[in-house]
């Protein structure tokens, strides 16, 4: 379908004439119509596609022919990064160059006082287009510098990458500020169920225009090296050791490693600059100027230059990290192959990146090109899916038991009988320590008897000395310690021997207080001291003292 076919105003249809675009893309083909009847459109379709020209050519139409006031916010169009909203509000510069009275500003943070006093003058004035990002706009609406409360359009430009920075419930903010009769428009590249809810919440009754996501262009030579994350640094020396690259595009996922990706080719003698968001306004422009211009020939960066940022004479593409859905492999790679021209993507695949990379394949349904490694970097990983881990608890002792299973099974079909037996008790230590332990309780056994007698012998020659020394006392004799007596008659009578044992063991039962036995004794000794010892005579009282004891004793003061 041609644009003159569709109902636009004359004067962007002439801007689009001297700008050469005569052809509608499928997008395009389909949301335009959709929006000039007034309906809110939900619009799937890829970077590439033509959606900004979808929504800005009906809205910028319709300002031009209706009665939209003039000192108003009329349209808000949010969009994730600040690269895109300049990018949106160059356009808008392009089509509305034949209108009259359509005025437009970009809103983002990162400025310096005299840009933001130009933001303010604009929202206060009521300019016709704001394209924003979501924190900045929210800073103004509530220091109450913006009035929403007349905006007859409000676009979401790239949906699900706002999403994914974490703008969802600034974005529902801001819609609260603005009037139910506002047509709403969403574009997104992919549709998460997030994306969904969020599109019940805003728009009302839209029409859904879903385009498939296209393949990468035929003219990109895809390949891959399947490496461990220390060996990327190598391989990327190693392409740009072999030709003088220019015009090549990094992408990381991180904006740490963007910064060890840049130092690292600089070192190396390669003209190169950074991209990320720890940069202010006036750096990330000032890069960007540079690498549109050809004063920077590689540039390393996060995804926010994937989205939206057209640059048609991009040479290579390189994926230092895969990324982790499909569909934003193909964002990055269409950055280059543009408007008829060749071009080269090369990722980068590690030990973890295997399975998102299937995942590309699949989409794609094409298997990519692995290339080899260079020399000297070593083997990279296989390129396979890892293996799943097996968990513990009940399921691995379900594999132990189906595995006992099968060696019993296999052990029966091997033979029985004496066979059996033998293998049996060859299997592994325990066997071993039972015959052992067996062995240990038979020769038990056998010398329980010995070992009983060599017990009681050596417990009687244990406490020998002590029941002797016992049995001397009681009799009157000396001790073991004392000599004996010349005449002491020796026992070798064996039935004399036994009659002691019996004789100890009773007393062994029924022991005797050596200390009772001896008490009478003593006290005899004690009684016949006291009756040798002569008694001593008293001294007489002194005549003073017994004087005047009794009037003590009458007084109480003597006992």
């Amino acid at each position: 379908m041609y644009f003159d076919e569709l109902d636009l105003n004359d004067n962007v249809l002439d801007a689009l004439y001297d700008m050469h675009f005569e052809t509608c893309t499928p997008v395009q083909e389909k949301c335009i119509p959709e929006i000039l009847k007034g309906n809110d459109v939900l619009g799937v379709a890829q970077t590439g596609t033509g959606k900004t020209a979808a929504y800005l050519l009906p809205i910028l139409s319709k300002l031009a022919d209706g009665d939209y006031s003039k000192d108003t916010i009329n349209c808000v169009i949010m969009s994730p990064t600040r690269e895109l909203a300049q990018q949106i509000d160059q356009a808008i510069q392009g089509f509305d160059y034949y209108l009259n009275g359509v005025s437009s500003l970009a809103i983002y943070g990162g400025n310096d006082g005299n840009r933001y006093d130009q933001e303010l003058k604009s929202l206060t004035l009521g300019a016709d287009v704001i394209i924003a990002t979501p924190g900045r706009l929210l800073s103004h609406i509530t220091m109450g510098n913006a009035d929403l409360s007349k905006v007859s359009f409000f676009v979401l430009d790239e949906a699900d990458r706002m999403l994914d920075m974490g703008f969802s419930e600034d974005i529902k903010k801001i819609a609260k500020h603005l009037p139910p009769t506002c047509q709403t428009i969403m574009f997104s590249a992919t549709m998460p169920e997030k994306i969904e809810e969020l599109a019940k919440t805003i728009l009302k009754n839209p029409v859904e225009v879903k385009i498939a996501v296209s393949k990468p262009a035929e003219k990109i030579k895809q390949s891959a090296y399947v490496c461990y994350e220390d060996q990327k640094m190598g391989i990327i020396k190693d392409i740009f050791k072999h030709g003088d690259l220019k015009r090549v595009i990094i992408f990381s996922g991180k904006k740490q490693k963007v910064k060890m990706i840049n130092h690292a080719l600089q070192k190396i003698n390669v003209n190169s600059g950074e991209m990320h968001s720890d940069l202010d306004q006036a750096q990330r422009d000032d890069i960007m100027y540079k690498f549109k211009s050809g004063q920077i020939d590689v540039l390393v960066a996060t995804d926010i230059v994937a989205r939206g940022i057209d640059i048609d004479d991009i040479a290579m593409v390189i994926n230092f990290d895969v990324p982790r859905d499909a569909e934003d492999y193909v964002h990055r790679i269409g950055r280059t192959a543009r408007a008829d021209r060749d071009g080269v993507a090369i990722t980068f695949i590690n030990e973890d990146d295997i399975v998102y990379f299937k995942q590309i394949e699949k989409l794609l349904k094409k298997e990519i090109e692995k290339v080899a490694l260079p020399e000297g970097l070593g083997k990279g990983p296989e390129y396979k899916l890892p293996e799943k881990q097996k968990g513990r608890g009940r399921g691995r002792r379900n594999d132990r038991r189906d595995r006992r299973g099968n060696d019993t099974k296999k052990a029966e079909g091997e033979g029985n009988g004496q066979q059996q037996q033998e293998k049996r008790n060859t299997r592994g230590n325990r066997n071993r320590n039972n015959n052992r332990n067996a062995q240990k309780q038979g020769e038990k056994t056998e010398n329980a008897p010995a070992n009983a007698s060599e017990k009681t012998q050596t417990r009687n020659r244990r406490n020998k000395p002590r029941r002797a020394n016992t049995e001397a006392r009681n009799a009157g004799q000396p001790t073991a310690n004392q000599k004996p007596a010349a005449n002491a008659a020796k026992p070798t009578d064996n039935g004399a021997q036994t009659a002691d044992r019996e004789q100890r063991r009773r007393q062994k039962r029924r022991p005797q207080k050596p200390q009772a036995r001896q008490a009478q004794p003593a006290r005899q000794q004690n009684d016949n001291k006291r009756q040798n010892v002569a008694p001593q005579p008293k001294k007489q009282e002194s005549k003073l003292k017994s004087i005047i004891s009794k009037p003590l004793k009458w007084l109480g003061l003597k006992k």
